[in-house]
């Protein structure tokens, strides 16, 4: 594929919309005049190619080559291009290269291959195992074991129906008696349960409901990218986001191949990155998503004092073991072996078989006489020791699978031959045994596991079961180290501005676990832990009806991030808290009683008479939590990179794990506020003077001087823009305020982009800066 156009345009500012059939493109464009005024240059639209029908999200799509209907098919998608070029705005829109969902009545690819076997056409686009479970592909489907189910299997003509479900019958299969016919498909309906440890696809992390798709085949990229590409060449759409680079194969290749396919319009991808990874520099991408400028933004409001003491607080309210919440790195690790023999126990299997084919076929008597169950053990020991999500074809694995972790590796074996194996993992994994199809089969599975073991172990399990401050347990977060300190934030805009200038930027996603808002009233709790211990020891007085302390910690917590609100949001976000911790409860083994005492608990504690403590104590921190979160937007908006603004942002938003944070937002918002004032003015400046902002311009701290000078973070753009901000307001307060603190303004006559009447030269008293407000933006006038 050729591109038409070789100059695309870099957007100053982008705009989040979640469509979904509440939320179509007829609603976006009704709401584009608004959105323009607030001075962003791109919508940014969740996937938009056909899904699951009733999707309420997009990620579960099933047809690469159609526009989606429930949001107005291609038409509509036209016409909200056509509305928002009209008002000077581009769109941005995420794709999923990585996954399709395993819904074989909507997928016509799935069910082709579904019919056909190995040998369909479209049998290529699906990462199958086609050597496992006697060449059929396992769906696991079935409410219980089949001999429970098979009264409800039904055969249609050529159709076999199971309930809602609908499979395709092998040609010539159809009057064989029903056991028969099950055995002679190419597929093969299972308990539901077997999917954990049978499976014989792989899966977007453990969600048996999304198959993963070979897109690192030229074919399957052409077939699965030609809409997305067209639109792109016709100036439909602007951009792209990718969804979940570290599930493919070869994420290189494939940035490499969109990049061309595209030419080179601008391009992020959801790239999680531990604290201190770089994005691989060979990756032709304008940088992430944005999740490394949360964990910076939201650490710089965090005292790492105070932080300490509330975690101390927290083991001494909840008393937790230490792998299972009370030490970061020691949950993080029990996690990890969990989930590797629990809800990746398959994808470890096949891990594992491929290691031991290429063992025993080895010319090197070296990798010989390796048993499965050693290989098995190496690879486990290995994986739970990584610290990133996955190595990359173009960087040095070595960085990624230590020496040092191969030496804690082979201490799980008692036999010193038998540890042998970690070496024969580790050297696969390096490349130092052969390059051939096998081994590079080899390191893909072992990257791509990887991968979904960091998401399934930190996001999605030790997030939920270290909890001693809510706002650092966010996607890119480190809560084994939540504070950032200003010169550590300036390090990192440095290093953005010179190396990815136009990389996204993030504060608030459809993912965060918390909106930006409430992560900012919560981080206001390192600035006062024994303010908040004392109220916990108030309101938990009695100890009764508390399930465990863990989830009492969270979820009063949970309540002080959000303020008031109605209990079924907070007892939907902590039942799903409970479940993905998987403590006492999980997904696939909920346990009703306990799950009952949660809400229950919720009720009458945290959402009860009770939590007016806790509400009253957010209300007394009112004017710090609003410094956090003015001072967390305006640092978004105005640091090195691309903001994006997730729906609803623009004004003050308070929101719950998915799916509280997906819910449709109102335009305008009923409740501007101050911060909407901010946001448009800051987006106001980048719209127009890009120049101040982009890949050309600079980014130089400033630091102020005097008894507070700790307090006021500032920094300047390209010399003509500049943003000061206060940070942890409440032990400013406790110390006495700004007194004498002055900041150093560069030369020149400095305006107050709110209140353009305000002008400052020199050295100018902080407390005058933030007479208003708790922060200021500045634009240089002469």
């Amino acid at each position: 594929m050729t591109p038409e156009r070789s100059d695309p345009a870099v957007p100053t500012a982008t705009y989040r919309l979640q469509l979904q059939p509440e939320f179509p493109f007829p609603a976006a464009a009704a709401a584009v005049p608004y959105l323009a005024s607030l001075g962003v240059s791109h919508l940014h639209l969740s996937p938009v190619l056909e899904a699951v029908p009733g999707s309420a999200h997009g990620y579960d799509v099933v047809d690469h080559a159609r526009v989606r209907e429930e949001l107005g098919g291609e038409e509509g998608l036209r016409a909200l291009a056509r509305t928002a070029r009209e008002h000077g705005l581009g769109l941005v829109v995420d794709i999923v290269p990585n996954h399709m969902a395993m819904a074989p009545r909507h997928n016509r690819a799935l069910w082709e291959v579904l019919r056909e076997g190995p040998k369909s056409p479209c049998a290529r686009w699906f990462d199958i195992d086609w050597e496992a479970q006697g060449g059929q592909v396992l769906l696991p489907v079935l409410g219980h074991p089949l001999g429970s189910e098979i009264e409800h299997l039904e055969v249609d003509g050529n159709l076999l129906r199971y309930y809602d479900h609908v499979f395709p019958l092998r040609e010539g299969t159809e009057e064989l008696p029903l056991p028969q016919l099950l055995d002679a498909q190419w597929y093969r309906p299972v308990w539901w349960r077997l999917a954990r440890t049978e499976l014989n696809y792989r899966r977007f992390f453990s969600i048996s409901e999304l198959i993963g798709v070979r897109v690192e085949d030229p074919e399957v990229f052409e077939a699965t990218h030609a809409k997305i590409l067209g639109l792109l060449h016709e100036g439909v759409i602007d951009g792209l986001r990718i969804d979940h680079p570290d599930g493919l194969a070869d994420p290189d290749a494939y940035l490499l191949r969109l990049h061309e396919a595209t030419g080179g319009r601008w391009t992020v991808v959801e790239k999680i990155l531990a604290d201190g990874e770089p994005l691989p520099a060979s990756w032709p991408v304008a940088g992430t998503t944005g999740y490394d400028a949360l964990r910076q933004v939201d650490g710089l409001f965090a005292d790492p004092a105070g932080a300490g003491e509330l975690l101390g607080q927290y083991r001494r309210f909840a008393a937790p073991q230490t792998d299972r919440g009370g030490h970061w790195e020691a949950t993080v690790r029990r996690a990890a072996y969990k989930v590797l023999t629990h809800e990746l126990a398959a994808e470890t299997d096949r891990l594992t078989r491929v290691a031991s084919r290429l063992c025993d076929l080895s010319p090197d008597p070296a990798l010989r006489d390796r048993a499965p169950w050693a290989l098995r053990t190496a690879l486990q020991e290995l994986l739970v020791r990584l610290e990133v999500y996955r190595p990359y074809a173009s960087g040095d694995a070595a960085r990624v699978v230590t020496e040092e972790a191969a030496a804690e590796a082979r201490l799980a074996f008692v036999v010193p031959e038998e540890a042998g194996a970690v070496d024969v993992v580790r050297d696969l994994v390096l490349g130092r045994h052969g390059d051939g199809p096998g081994h590079v089969e080899f390191r893909n599975r072992f990257a791509q596991t990887s991968s979904a073991l960091r998401a399934k172990s930190v996001e999605d399990t030790a997030f939920y079961r270290y909890v001693p401050l809510l706002s650092a347990t966010e996607v890119g977060g480190n809560p084994g180290s939540p504070a950032v300190s200003p010169e550590d934030f300036h390090a990192y805009c440095a290093r953005v501005q010179r190396d990815w200038p136009v990389s996204g930027t993030v504060v608030s996603t459809h993912d965060t676990k918390r909106s930006a808002d409430v992560r900012a009233a919560l981080a206001v709790l390192t600035e006062c832990p024994q303010r908040w211990a004392d109220v916990l020891a108030e309101v938990t007085r009695t100890g009764e009806g508390v399930p465990d302390a863990q989830l009492a910690w969270a979820a009063w917590q949970t309540v002080f991030g959000l303020g008031q609100a109605d209990t079924e949001r907070i007892q939907g976000a902590l039942l799903k808290h409970v479940r993905e911790a998987g403590l006492y409860t999980s997904w696939t083994e909920q346990e009703p009683a306990y799950e009952e005492a949660v809400a229950a608990f919720v009720a009458s504690g945290p959402c009860g008479t009770a939590g007016e403590h806790v509400t009253g104590l957010r209300s007394r921190l009112e004017p710090h939590i609003r410094a956090n979160l003015l001072g967390t937007a305006l640092v978004h908006l105005t640091m090195p990179g691309v903001p994006d603004i997730y729906q609803g942002t623009e004004s003050e938003y308070r929101a719950l794990v998915d799916p509280d944070n997906r819910r449709p937002v109102r335009f305008p918002p009923e409740n501007p506020g101050a911060k909407e004032a901010l946001t448009r003015a800051a987006l106001g400046l980048r719209a127009r003077r890009p120049d101040v902002f982009g890949d050309s311009a600079t980014y130089a701290p400033l630091a102020a001087e005097g008894p507070a000078a700790a307090h006021c973070v500032a920094f300047t753009r390209s010399g003509e823009v500049l943003t000061a901000v206060t940070r942890l307001s409440l032990r400013l307060a406790e110390a006495g305020g700004w007194r004498d603190t002055l900041l150093p303004l560069p030369p020149g006559r400095w305006a107050d982009v709110l209140a353009p009447e305000r002008e400052f030269t020199g050295h100018t008293r902080v407390e005058e800066l933030f007479e208003g407000l708790p922060v200021v933006l500045l634009e240089r006038v002469g």
